[in-house]
């Protein structure tokens, strides 16, 4: 089944110890419609401006992402420009330039307000509540949120809340979101504001699913190198959301957790190289290869009967 994202399409530059790239494509909406578009047809709702390459259009209809919903509008692109050190943990944002961004309003087309499961980017809550205003009778709806809306629009985000099945965000913005300094508690406070189901990003340490009674954990893949962590969150959530549009049985306990898995693999990919660059040529055979070494990573047999 189709899935829309609505989010940003940006022109990143980042610094890492192994090298540097300016102006490279970037974006919540472009790192997750990329990766979802290998499990399922993808549908985009963003902005750029005048100087967003055409090249990169192109890239993103290739992939069969339909991009009847991003306009270009007069004005430069959404840019911004960070840093990571060796940890590669988190960046250093050293500019940011909302540029068209700063007044995208999220208006869907007509032949989008049917997809049954629904992305919302990290953009303001009011916007994300306006999507949701705007999708009739979506089978799943996830967000993903950030330390700057949980701070500054907290009210907003707690409203939007109460109209999303799922939420996404990393351990740092879970704490932040529920005042628990415990990922366990914090989830469980966020699933008392509207969510069915958390999913906490811990970067190199995997990913953490949340339901009312199961608590589900996925590590993270073990690469012996990493380039570049701009946007794994968001192809993680790609992977994650890909698969489960695209699951017969519906949204159960079994498919979440074979999604969880999906979206660390995708993430693996991402950050082995700079940008898109690794997700522009990985292979659906490398990345079913990819999820059987996961479960080698997480399979062992029973205990049997304990001895004394």
């Amino acid at each position: 089944m189709s899935l829309l994202v609505v989010g940003s399409v940006a022109l990143d530059s980042v610094e890492t110890p192994f090298g540097q790239k300016e102006d490279v494509l970037g974006g919540s909406a472009t790192f997750f419609s990329t990766s979802a578009s290998f499990f399922s047809p993808v549908r985009v709702v963003a902005v750029v401006g005048e100087d967003f390459p055409e090249a990169h259009v192109s890239f993103l209809k290739g992939r069969g992402i339909d991009l009847e919903g991003l306009t270009r509008e007069s004005g430069r692109t959404f840019r911004w420009k960070g840093r990571y050190g060796y940890e590669l943990n988190e960046a250093k944002t050293l500019d940011t330039q909302l540029n068209v961004f700063q007044t995208f309003s999220p208006d869907l087309p007509a032949s989008y307000r049917d997809t049954p499961y629904v992305f919302l980017g990290n953009i303001h809550p009011e916007l994300q509540a306006r999507v949701v205003d705007q999708v009739r009778d979506p089978k799943l709806v996830a967000a993903d949120t950030m330390n700057f809306w949980i701070q500054g629009s907290r009210d907003a985000l707690l409203k939007t809340l109460q109209r999303v099945n799922l939420l996404f965000v990393n351990d740092a913005e879970a704490r932040q979101l529920a005042g628990e300094h415990n990922v366990v508690k914090a989830a469980r406070a966020i699933l008392g504001m509207g969510p069915q189901r958390v999913v906490v990003k811990r970067g190199e340490y995997g990913a953490l699913l949340f339901e009312k009674d199961h608590i589900f954990a996925c590590p993270a893949f073990p690469l012996a190198e990493v380039f570049d962590p701009t946007g794994a969150g968001d192809t993680f959530a790609g992977g994650f959301m890909g698969t489960v549009a695209t699951a017969a049985s519906g949204v159960d306990s079994a498919v979440l957790r074979r999604a969880m898995v999906m979206g660390s693999v995708m993430a693996s990919f991402t950050v082995e190289k700079f940008s898109l660059e690794r997700l522009r040529e990985v292979t659906r055979p490398e990345i079913h290869a990819r999820f059987a070494e996961f479960k080698k990573l997480t399979h062992f047999e029973d205990l049997g009967p304990l001895e004394r």
